[in-house]
This record gives structure tokens, C-alpha cells and sequence, in this order.
């Protein structure tokens, strides 16, 4: 019986090519695409998909907090991340909610189909060359809401804005912008920001 597969991939191309690369394998099939992280969950209870193959990077939602969320709505579907840069933070937070796999987009095609079907097997497909990378960057210092004021603060949003958007006091927003300065280990906001995404913990 053929695996039935749900492809998460926001570039066009990119999906399509993917799609053509695994609908070439005698025992996958994909059955539902989508270009953002929101549509994720809806496609999958509606289509039943052995496996997700999440894109990091997807607009509206991001590809883990669906991965998370598809977790929650529909446990019988297993999740492989791709992603184009192997951040350490990142594969820390997927293995955090539960992914069953990651992989780097530059893996040769039949990589993927091997690890849609050992994913879909049970097992848990890690790049080994991102897993030792992130064991030796450690753990995230940062808390939840503290990511959560970064990621905004990334996206160019002011103190203000920020304290609007999580309903909390200006003066709150600062002494966490302070924590997390102090934290990192960072000169400035600018410089945590660095920090925080190239660890890939935002």
C-alpha cells in the first residue's frame, strides 16, 4: 500500500519539484500540497496523510509551530523537516515537539524518500552532522515569552509594538529585551538577535 504523503513548501518550484522527485516512487504518494503552515493542519485532517514534509521557513505559521500543532490534531501523521540551513537551535526545537525527522534540503532525492518511509516506519531520521552540531551548541537560555519578544523585536517591531502585541506594559517589554541581552551574552538587542537566530532559536 502506498504512503501517502502531505508536502509543505511555500517556493513553487521547490514543491513542485519535490512532489515530482516522490510521486516517482513506486510506494509514496503524494496526496495534498500546501504553501503555508496554517493550512497545514486543516489538509491533513482532511486528507489522512501518513506523513507531513514541513518546510522551516513557512509564511502565516511557521513550519514547526505546525508541526506541533499537527502533533496535537492528528498523532498518526509523522513530521519531516526540511531546511536549507541547518541551524542547531532549530533541530532542538523540532526534536521538542515531537518531529520525526530533519533533514537538510541538499540531501540526494532518494535520502528523502528513504527517510518519508523509515519517518513513516516509526524511526526518527536526524542529519548526523546537525545532531553533533547541536550537542555542542547546548541548551536555549531563553524563556518562552522571552522568544517571543525577540521574534517580534527581529521583525522590526518596537518596544510598543511589541508590549501591544503580547498585552503587556512597555516597561515589561524592556526588562525582557534587558534578560535577554544579558543572556546571550550579547552587546546589544541587535547583536542577541544575531546571536539568537543564528543558533537558530528564532
Amino acid at each position: 500500500m502506498s504512503l501517502k504523503i502531505l508536502l509543505a513548501e511555500d517556493v513553487h518550484m521547490v514543491r513542485g519539484a519535490l512532489a515530482a522527485l516522490l510521486d516517482l516512487e513506486h510506494d509514496l504518494t503524494v496526496v495534498a500540497q500546501v504553501d503555508t503552515g496554517d493550512k497545514i493542519v486543516p489538509v491533513a485532517l482532511e486528507t489522512r496523510p501518513d506523513v507531513a514534509i514541513i518546510d522551516v521557513d513557512l509564511p502565516v505559521l511557521d513550519g514547526l509551530s505546525a508541526a506541533e500543532e499537527l502533533h496535537a490534531k492528528l498523532p498518526t501523521c509523522r513530521t519531516l523537516i526540511l531546511t536549507g540551513l541547518g541551524r542547531p537551535g532549530t533541530l532542538r526545537r523540532a526534536l521538542s515537539v515531537s518531529v520525526s525527522g530533519f533533514l537538510l534540503k541538499d540531501q540526494p532525492s532518494d535520502r528523502l524518500a528513504q527517510a518519508v518511509r523509515e519517518v513513516a516506519a516509526g524511526r526518527r531520521i536526524v542529519d548526523p552532522q546537525l545532531a553533533l552540531t547541536a550537542w555542542d551548541v547546548g541548551e536555549m537560555p531563553l524563556s518562552g515569552r522571552e522568544v517571543q519578544v525577540l521574534r517580534l523585536a527581529a521583525d522590526g517591531a518596537e518596544p510598543p509594538e511589541i508590549a501591544a502585541a503580547m498585552h503587556v506594559s512597555v516597561g515589561t517589554v524592556r526588562n525582557y529585551l534587558t534578560k535577554i541581552v544579558t543572556k546571550l551574552n550579547a552587546r546589544n538587542r541587535v547583536d542577541a538577535i544575531r546571536i539568537a537566530t543564528e543558533a537558530g532559536w528564532i
